[in-house]
């Protein structure tokens, strides 16, 4: 019976990291598109340079919802690397 639960807990635990190295792999979504956006409201101001409070405000927001993304995906990968692996433990046990 001990040989199983051990099987359990590994298999537990390789499920974690698995999942944590799959949900940090969204921050790279928000780096790409934040990139393009830079790119194309720098492309904006230079065209018409008048306009450039009006780009710069919406650009940020947009960046900013768009990190929102990154930020969920770090927070369950923190999640999954430090709490789940305590409750996997807790419950086998």
């Amino acid at each position: 019976m001990m040989d199983f639960q051990m099987l359990a807990k590994g298999i537990a635990l390789a499920g974690c990291a698995i999942g944590a190295g799959c949900s940090l792999i969204a921050g790279i979504g928000p780096g790409i598109g934040e990139g393009n956006a830079v790119a194309k409201a720098l492309e904006a101001i230079g065209r018409q340079p008048e306009c450039k409070g009006d780009v710069t405000s919406t650009m940020l927001l947009g960046c900013a919802i768009a990190e929102t993304t990154g930020i969920y995906g770090f927070v369950t990968g923190l999640l999954l690397i430090f709490v789940a692996p305590g409750m996997f433990m807790n419950f086998l046990s």
